[in-house]
């Protein structure tokens, strides 16, 4: 005979009100984003001083501003991190078309810095939407691959497909001009769509055809044919196309080993063009030397690969969206830093990157934030005990 007994106030309480659950963040990831966090704001102080002293006779006038985007970056992020995976799934593609529209609308009413329409006014800031395109693009395709999964392994219309769609959004970013985020943007769309099974005769020859449509885009443009050349030989021009690679391979020059000490380098003192920004690296290697260089260079490693493990637990727990998502989060950001890094070294012609959660930029910082955010939800979530994980707990609410 069973005895029935009725459930006491407080334990009812307690079954109607569940325990919270933490969340657990990934130490790996978290600490490696604030390490290249806070470096990026020490360097864009120090290589900005002078520029910012001579233009506007505030010496932190960059740093301080670079402070208040890391400090919206970080808010924002915060507020990411409780926002489930699933909601990204259900709204990307109205992510991809609010952000098509946000780049006509640069073309249409856009402000003009350098020749190039890649900014919106918004009084106190400029928003580049260019770089929060580059997210809603890894959204948009890891939804695609979870959609039309099987079609883009088996057939050519379905590998297609959003190759044309994304070909618009290509040519919206080279009217503004954009090569560099065009070109972040197809490799990213790439290696997406490779680890989503796509056949490797049309992947390659997919490459093969972004490779002559880049190739044409480039030699069509006056300016693009010139870095080409002058990338090959810049101490040919080393006063006119040449002279920002020459004045960077300097700066790698005089730091050596263990460079010449923060605050020292003679390279931001206006020989370096973009110092703070497109070659803040030069700077950093000038300053900081080849031990500050492989450090940095280092970071980014941890955090490309912190995605993709992230990416694979995902796998394993049969969240094919949120493992997407993180494995193009990873290429993205990656490709972005050795394509910056590329380029202040001399490796690759110049294009006009920002080294991620690093260089001067609100946009850039806020989007990178953002994109760790969303790694850091995606480990929560799909989180992994047998892959030697040290991660941390922060209750929420």
């Amino acid at each position: 005979m069973k005895v029935l007994i009725a459930p006491s106030v407080e334990s009812a309480g307690k079954r109607a009100w569940p325990r919270k659950r933490a969340m657990q963040l990934d130490y790996w990831l978290l600490g490696v984003a604030f390490s290249l966090l806070a470096i990026g704001l020490v360097m864009v102080g120090s290589a900005s001083v002078s520029i910012a002293e001579k233009q506007l006779g505030e010496p932190f006038y960059y740093f301080q501003r670079q402070c208040s985007y890391a400090f919206a970056g970080l808010i924002l992020a915060w507020g990411v991190l409780h926002i489930k995976i699933q909601v990204w799934e259900n709204i990307n593609p109205k992510l991809l078309i609010f952000g098509m529209l946000l780049l006509v609308l640069v073309l249409v009413a856009g402000k003009e810095v350098n020749g190039s329409l890649r900014w919106i006014s918004l009084g106190v800031v400029n928003v580049q939407p260019s770089e929060f395109m580059k997210l809603f693009v890894v959204f948009y395709l890891a939804g695609y691959l979870v959609r039309r999964g099987n079609e883009v392994c088996s057939s050519v219309k379905g590998f297609l497909k959003p190759m044309i769609l994304l070909s618009l959004v290509g040519i919206l970013l080279l009217l503004e001009p954009d090569f560099g985020a065009a070109f972040v943007i197809a490799m990213t769309a790439m290696g997406m769509m490779f680890i989503g099974g796509v056949k490797v005769r049309q992947f390659g020859i997919l490459f093969l055809l972004m490779a002559v449509g880049f190739g044409i885009v480039a030699y069509t443009s006056p300016y693009r044919l010139e870095r080409l050349t002058c990338f090959l030989n810049p101490w040919a021009n080393p006063f006119d196309c040449g002279f920002q690679l020459t004045q960077s391979l300097i700066a790698f020059g005089r730091g050596e080993w263990l460079g010449v000490g923060l605050g020292g380098s003679i390279q931001k003192l206006f020989y370096l063009p973009e110092a703070h920004t497109d070659f803040l690296f030069a700077v950093l290697a000038e300053e900081l030397g080849l031990i500050g260089g492989l450090l940095v260079i280092s970071l980014f490693a941890i955090l490309v690969w912190r995605a993709f493990v992230i990416g694979q637990n995902a796998f394993r727990a049969q969240q094919r969206f949120a493992g997407y998502v993180a494995y193009g989060l990873g290429l993205l950001i990656g490709l972005q830093a050795f394509i910056n890094i590329g380029v202040n070294m001399g490796l690759l012609p110049t294009k006009g990157l920002t080294l991620p959660l690093m260089s001067y930029g609100g946009s850039s910082v806020v989007a990178t934030c953002i994109g760790c955010a969303v790694l850091l939800r995606i480990s929560h979530e799909y989180p992994s005990n047998s892959d030697g994980n040290t991660r941390g707990r922060l209750s929420r609410s």
